[in-house]
C-alpha cells in the first residue's frame, strides 16, 4: 500500500515526458532494456519509437469487470499480433470477484501463452491494495504446472509470506521463476536470495517498478547490498530476462 504518488510518477505528466524521463533513469543506471506492459498509456508508443530500448507484456483480467475469457484470449492475440508482446501479466487478487491463479477462468490464458510461446508474470503473494490476498497465495502454482508443463511463469511482487514454499517449487518445476518486482533490494526475501547463489541463479531475474513505487535509482543505489555471489548476477541483471522474453 502506497501512501501517495512517488516522486517522479507525476499522473499529470504526458506520455512523451513518462518515456523521456525513463529512458534518463535507464541510462543513469545501465539498464539497457525495459519490459513495460501495454495498460501504461505510453507504452505502446514507447516501444514503437525505441524498439531498442522497451518491450511490451499484455495484461489481462478474464474477471467480469474485465475481458473475461473469451475477451482475454482475444486481447493476447491482438496485442501479439499488433504490438509484437513479449509477455503477459496477470493480477488474480485484481479480478472482481477474485479469482486464484489456479482458477479455471485462467486456464485458457495459460493454454494461450503456451502455444504462443509467452511467459505470464503472475502477482503472487500479498497484493499491496486492500483487497483479500486468498487468490495470490502460491500454492496454487503447483497445479498450474502440474498442468501445464510447458508454461513458463514468473512470479512477480513478492510471493510473501510464502517465498520459502516458492522456492520449493521453482525446484520441482522447470519453467517456474521468480522476479524482483515492487521490492527494493533491501527487503529481498532472504530465501530468494540464498536460492539464487546456491540452485536458483537461472531461475531468479530482476525487476523493477519504476516510475511508480519504487524509481530505478534508489533500486540500484541499494542492489550493491545485496549479498548475491559473484555468479549470480548476471543471470540475475540480464541473461534470465532476456532468455524468458526472447531478447537477443
Amino acid at each position: 500500500m502506497y501512501r501517495d504518488v512517488p516522486d517522479g510518477a507525476d499522473p499529470a505528466a504526458d506520455d512523451a515526458a513518462v518515456v523521456a524521463d525513463t529512458l534518463a533513469a535507464m541510462d543513469r543506471n545501465g539498464v539497457e532494456v525495459g519490459l513495460v506492459t501495454l495498460s501504461h498509456p505510453a507504452a505502446a508508443g514507447a516501444a514503437r519509437d525505441h524498439p531498442d530500448r522497451f518491450v511490451l507484456a499484455g495484461q489481462v483480467d478474464v474477471g467480469v469487470g474485465g475481458e473475461g475469457v473469451v475477451g482475454a484470449v482475444r486481447r493476447i492475440r491482438a496485442d501479439r499480433a499488433e504490438h509484437g508482446i513479449r509477455a503477459v501479466s496477470t493480477f488474480p487478487a485484481g479480478t472482481r470477484p477474485e479469482l486464484p491463479i489456479d482458477a479455471a477462468a485462467w486456464y485458457p490464458v495459460y493454454a494461450t501463452c503456451v502455444e504462443l510461446g509467452l511467459p505470464v508474470f503472475v502477482t503472487a503473494g500479498v497484493p499491496g491494495p486492500r483487497v483479500p490476498l486468498g487468490a495470490q497465495h502460491v500454492e496454487g502454482v503447483d497445479r498450474v504446472m502440474y498442468d501445464f508443463p510447458e508454461l513458463v511463469m514468473v512470479l512477480r511482487h513478492g510471493a510473501e509470506p510464502w517465498a520459502a514454499l516458492a522456492v520449493k517449487l521453482m525446484l520441482k518445476w522447470p519453467g517456474l521463476h521468480y522476479s524482483t518486482s515492487a521490492f527494493a533490494p533491501k527487503h529481498y526475501p532472504r530465501e530468494i536470495v540464498d536460492f539464487a547463489n546456491t540452485r536458483g541463479a537461472h531461475k531468479v531475474l530482476y525487476a523493477g517498478y519504476h516510475p511508480y513505487a519504487l524509481e530505478l535509482d534508489r533500486i540500484f543505489a541499494e542492489l550493491d547490498d545485496v549479498p548475491f555471489r559473484d555468479h549470480v548476477w548476471a543471470p540475475f541483471l540480464r541473461d534470465n530476462a532476456a532468455r524468458i522474453l526472447g531478447i537477443g
